[in-house]
């Protein structure tokens, strides 16, 4: 882990555990539509307020962890007058779960027709579903793995 430094005084769930670590630092839901919406150009403050609705105090604790986590950076507006939010690269690393929760989403949260944003790539196509596979290129299920403690 890149940043383990930045971790040492966090009071894990399960400190082994790389799903409960990360969802100990991003799993509340406000910090991941905080995130979809920096992958999806939201820079300021006030942009992230008025795609969310979240209330003012809950997104400056929610953006002051991210920034503490190493998921987000500030820099200067062109301005100088404000700060923007930007994904730094573990923000953007983010980019692949934020999708895997998209498409479970549109396969498990919707009934059939109902209506819900998409997301496209450069084509203009939908996506292509995510599957995880294994170093060979096959793929991997809940039936095919196993977690092993590396000591």
């Amino acid at each position: 882990m890149a940043h383990a430094a930045r971790f040492v005084d966090m009071d894990w769930t399960d400190a082994s555990c790389p799903v409960a670590r990360t969802l100990d630092l991003v799993g509340d839901r406000w910090i991941l539509l905080i995130v979809r919406d920096a992958m999806d150009g939201a820079r300021s403050f006030s942009d992230f307020q008025h795609r969310t609705g979240i209330a003012r105090n809950i997104l400056s604790d929610r953006l002051r962890r991210l920034l503490e986590r190493g998921v987000l950076d500030r820099q200067p507006a062109p301005s100088g007058r404000r700060q923007l939010y930007v994904l730094t690269d573990a923000g953007r690393d983010l980019f692949a779960v934020i999708v895997a929760m998209r498409q479970w989403g549109e396969r498990h949260a919707f009934g059939p027709g109902e209506s819900h944003s998409v997301l496209v790539g450069e084509s203009g196509l939908p996506l292509a579903e995510l599957r995880p596979t294994d170093s060979r290129g096959s793929t991997a299920t809940v039936d095919t793995t196993t977690v092993v403690r590396e000591d």
